[in-house]
């Protein structure tokens, strides 16, 4: 896998900002096959941080429905894997750079 396929984006919420601000931790969505290592070694390319520990997590899909003219419409919101990345202590990551 290349880089770009294993990163797919960063998540940017309220929990993932408190977390970067006091504990040095970056949440990422990644490819669903990526492994530990893979997603190390694509934070460590492509931000050029030393990475200390990586923890994933696959957030299971949810079940999804609204209220339309033609009644009511369900759906599942896909599953996903994410990624906790810890940095060494002094290093940052500016994910707010690209935009």
């Amino acid at each position: 896998m290349q880089l770009s396929e294993i990163l797919i984006k960063p998540i940017l919420t309220e929990k993932a900002n408190l977390q970067q601000e006091k504990a040095g931790k970056y949440a990422f969505r990644v490819a669903r096959g990526a492994n530990k290592l893979e997603i190390k070694t694509a934070v460590e390319k492509m931000y050029g941080v030393q990475v200390e520990e990586v923890n994933t997590i696959v957030v299971p899909g949810k079940a999804k429905a609204r209220n339309t003219k033609s009644g009511v419409i369900t759906g599942v919101k896909s599953a996903y894997k994410k990624a906790i990345v810890t940095v060494a202590k002094g290093e940052t990551i500016d994910l707010y750079a690209n935009i």
